[in-house]
C-alpha cells in the first residue's frame, strides 16, 4: 500500500485490542505543545538543531539501550516535531528499563509503542526542564500519531518522507505559518496563522 501522508500522518486512535509490543515497525510523530519551534530551524531545507534538538537526537540513540528489543531506523528532529520509524523486535515485555507496566487508563505493557514513546517524551521533557528551570513545564503535546507499516513498500515510502522532510518545511502541515485557525461555527478557514490544538487524541 502506497504511503498517503495526509492519510497516515493525521491524529490516530490506538487499534482496539491490538497488542503493540508485537514485533512490527511502527511510523511515530511527536509534536511539541502548542507546535512551538523547540529544536531548531530549517535552513536552505536543512535541518539544523539547536541544544534542545541535539538533546531529543541523543535520546533517540539511546532507545536501543533501554529498550533492548527495539532499532530505530529513519528519523528526523523537525523545528516542532519529531518524526521516527521504531522497530519492535520481538515480544519486550519485562525487557524495558524503569518502563511501567501499568497505567490507570490507558494501561499499556512494558515493552509496547506506548512504553517507549512516553519515556522518549519524558527523558526529554525532564532534561528540557532541569536545564531551564521549568519543572512540569510541558514540552509534547499529550498523545502522538503512530501507523503501523505493513510492507516493505509502505517502509520505503516512510523512509523517503522522513528523509525529505526538512526538503520540504516550507509546505509541512506542522509548520506555524502553515497552520490555520477554523471558524467552527461556519467552517470557514480564516487565513491567520495560529498553533494547533494541544490535546491529540
Amino acid at each position: 500500500m502506497k504511503y498517503d501522508h495526509h492519510k497516515h500522518h493525521r491524529r490516530s486512535i490506538r487499534l482496539k485490542g491490538y497488542d503493540y509490543s508485537q514485533a512490527r515497525a511502527y511510523f511515530v510523530t511527536i509534536c511539541s505543545q502548542g507546535r512551538k519551534c523547540l529544536f531548531g530551524d530549517v535552513f536552505d531545507g536543512e535541518m539544523r538543531l539547536n541544544d534542545v534538538g541535539t538533546m531529543v537526537l541523543d535520546v533517540c540513540y539511546k532507545i536501543p539501550e533501554h529498550f533492548p528489543h527495539t532499532d530505530i531506523d529513519k528519523y528526523v528532529v523537525m523545528p516542532n516535531h519529531f518524526h521516527g520509524i521504531i522497530v519492535i523486535n520481538s515480544d519486550g515485555r519485562g525487557m524495558a528499563c524503569h518502563a511501567p507496566t501499568h497505567r490507570q487508563f490507558a494501561k499499556p505493557i512494558a515493552g509496547s509503542l506506548s512504553t517507549i514513546v512516553g519515556s522518549f517524551k519524558s527523558a526529554i521533557t525532564r532534561q528540557i526542564n532541569l536545564i531551564s528551570n521549568t519543572p512540569g513545564h510541558p514540552v509534547w503535546q499529550r498523545n502522538y500519531y503512530e501507523h503501523i507499516i505493513r510492507s516493505e513498500e509502505e517502509m520505503d515510502h516512510i523512509r523517503e518522507y522522513i528523509i525529505n522532510n526538512p526538503l520540504k518545511w516550507e509546505y509541512d502541515e506542522n509548520n506555524p505559518a502553515n497552520i490555520i485557525c477554523i471558524d467552527v461555527s461556519s467552517r470557514r478557514r480564516r487565513g491567520m496563522a495560529c498553533h494547533a490544538p494541544t490535546n491529540v487524541i
